[in-house]
């Protein structure tokens, strides 16, 4: 007895139809997968301001602490964690002359552009600052 085989034609109309979705939704996904990265990366930024000011505010209201002892402090968790192209600013700009009882503000800020982990720049025209303010002791 002879078998009759069916063959189905339409095995290979549902075989495009899936290579066009797959085309159309993986630029889509792609992006929101990029951009996710992205996102994160600007996060962890300015996580890591926040730390540095504060890291430069504890040190600024010591009774002994000088500028550089402040800079310093600050950038050490700037290169600790390889941020490029960051500046701070001290308000008021001498902490050995404030007196106690007066606020003292650390400000770290630093471009997205050069801290960008992917060669897609979603924010390069953007700068990321952060202000820690703390009490003289």
């Amino acid at each position: 007895m002879k078998t009759l085989r069916k063959t189905d034609s339409r095995c290979g109309k549902h075989r495009g139809i899936a290579a066009v979705e797959f085309a159309v939704c993986l630029p889509a996904v792609l992006l929101l997968f990029v951009g996710s990265i992205e996102c994160a990366s600007m996060v962890f930024l300015r996580q890591t301001l926040s730390v540095s000011a504060y890291e430069g505010a504890r040190k600024a209201i010591q009774f002994d602490s000088t500028n550089g002892d402040v800079i310093a402090n600050s950038n050490n968790i700037l290169t600790s964690r390889q941020v490029d192209g960051a500046s701070i600013t001290l308000n008021p700009t001498d902490v050995s002359a404030v007196p106690t009882g007066t606020q003292i503000g650390v400000t770290v800020s630093a471009p997205c552009s050069s801290n960008s982990v992917l060669p897609l720049k979603f924010f390069n025209d953007y700068s990321i600052t952060v202000t820690t303010t703390m009490v003289k002791e």
